[in-house]
């Protein structure tokens, strides 16, 4: 829902406005022969023009009346307004405010959804893979006679040359390459299968097309190779000196691993198939909801999804500028694809705040604190500690949030309350 103010000053307003705003920018002024502040309206305006003063005026009036609108109770921006310089000059000022309101919802059903849970299964092959892959984990490296295989650790020296010319960062020297890692460019490390313990070997290959050295992408080059050892990984057998080491608590046997893995795995199941039935939930009450989002709205929010990506992506020390260019995208293409996530967030957080105002939930002291008491119990900090990263307000936002969700997800029968707008009414 959007509104549109129209501002507009002149004459001795707009005036006084300007005399104000030049005695503000004439500080800054430096004209010879005259002090900051000092030199006449005339020949301030010969040396800078009547921009700046203009500019001053308008920021001060509009930041006025942007407050003064803001002060009228049924006006409640959602995101930043957008300001249209409509006309500046010498005799006026006028403005277009567009503010992005308050979507209207109106509820349909939102409980007793007909959703269902599907049924958590663990299968036999989840479990053993499970438990090879913890193996591994404790696997031992020992050295091997004979030929490198896919999955040992060959121990290399390798120099990189292109046109007969050594490359940087292609050269090194007991270097540790997994087979089959797939840490090299294509080709590097299936040429390495089935040489020998001293074995030399040069490896002609051709850089991807998209490797991210200009220098490198798509360029023919030579790799002189020597294996300098080769190493095979000893997986663990499952007896005594294996569960010694995992120190697993209630885990001294095979069996006894097998029961401990499958409810790991059943559990991190149901834990994921609950985020399922929640956005399928989510999902179905949404769709009975009516509601009208702008595109200026979706655009705010995927705006949001955008930097809160990139910051995910700077964490991994990956910067924006990393991410074009190994990508080969560009901003546009990243939001385009957000716009469908973006469009959902905000339907479901319009539906959830609805039901909490239909069904007047609120977050009582008591439940805060033994919200806030269960995160410092998590993670083992003094309550002070959290606060001081959340701001209670926040556990009871996210709590009052909780209550809503727990409504929707539930398949208790509960009468939809008929919601309407004011236009509705009247």
């Amino acid at each position: 829902m959007k509104q549109e103010f129209n501002f507009k000053v002149e004459g001795k307003e707009w005036e006084k406005l300007q005399d104000e705003a030049f005695e503000k920018v004439n500080k800054k002024a430096k004209i010879d022969g005259f002090r900051p502040g000092k030199a006449p309206r005339d020949i301030y305006e010969k040396n800078y023009g009547i921009q700046d003063i203009l500019y001053e005026a308008a920021d001060k009036a509009i930041g006025e009346e942007y407050n003064r609108l803001l002060s009228k109770k049924d006006i409640l921006p959602v995101i930043e307004p957008k300001v249209d310089l409509v006309k500046l000059d010498k005799k006026v000022l006028e403005v277009k405010f567009i503010f992005v309101l308050e979507p209207e919802v109106k509820l349909g059903a939102y409980t007793n959804l007909g959703v269902k849970k599907e049924k958590v299964k663990v299968t036999k092959e989840e479990v053993d893979e499970r438990i090879e892959a913890l193996r591994n984990e404790y696997a031992d490296l020992s050295v091997k006679n004979g030929k490198v295989a896919n999955g040992d650790v060959a121990i290399i020296n390798f120099a990189g040359y292109k046109d007969g010319k050594a490359f940087d960062g292609g050269t090194a020297e007991n270097y540790s390459l997994t087979i089959g890692s797939k840490t090299f460019i294509p080709g590097f490390e299936e040429a390495i299968i089935g040489m020998s313990r001293g074995e030399e070997k040069d490896i002609d290959l051709t850089f991807p097309k998209d490797y991210m050295s200009e220098e490198l992408k798509g360029q023919k080059v030579t790799f002189k190779v020597k294996v300098n050892e080769i190493k095979t990984r000893v997986v663990p057998k499952l007896d005594k000196e294996f569960f010694d080491d995992l120190a697993m608590d209630g885990v001294t046997n095979k069996a006894e691993l097998v029961d401990t893995i499958t409810h790991e795995i059943e559990h991190q199941k149901e834990h994921e198939q609950e985020h399922v039935y929640e956005e399928k939930c989510l999902d179905k009450a949404a769709e009975n909801m009516t509601i009208e989002l702008c595109d200026e709205l979706i655009n705010d929010e995927v705006e949001h999804m955008y930097h809160e990506f990139m910051d995910r992506m700077k964490m991994q020390g990956v910067t924006e500028e990393m991410y074009y260019e190994y990508t080969k995208s560009k901003k546009e293409d990243i939001t385009k694809q957000m716009v469908p996530d973006a469009t959902k967030r905000l339907k479901y957080r319009y539906l959830l705040k609805k039901i909490i105002e239909v069904e007047k939930l609120k977050v009582t002291e008591k439940e805060a604190e033994a919200r806030l008491a269960e995160m410092a119990k998590m993670y083992n900090v003094e309550k002070t500690s959290i606060l001081k990263e959340v701001p209670m307000e926040n556990i009871k936002f996210d709590l009052l949030y909780g209550k809503a969700l727990d409504i929707v997800t539930s398949n208790e029968k509960k009468e939809t309350k008929k919601t309407t707008s004011k236009k509705e009414d009247k």
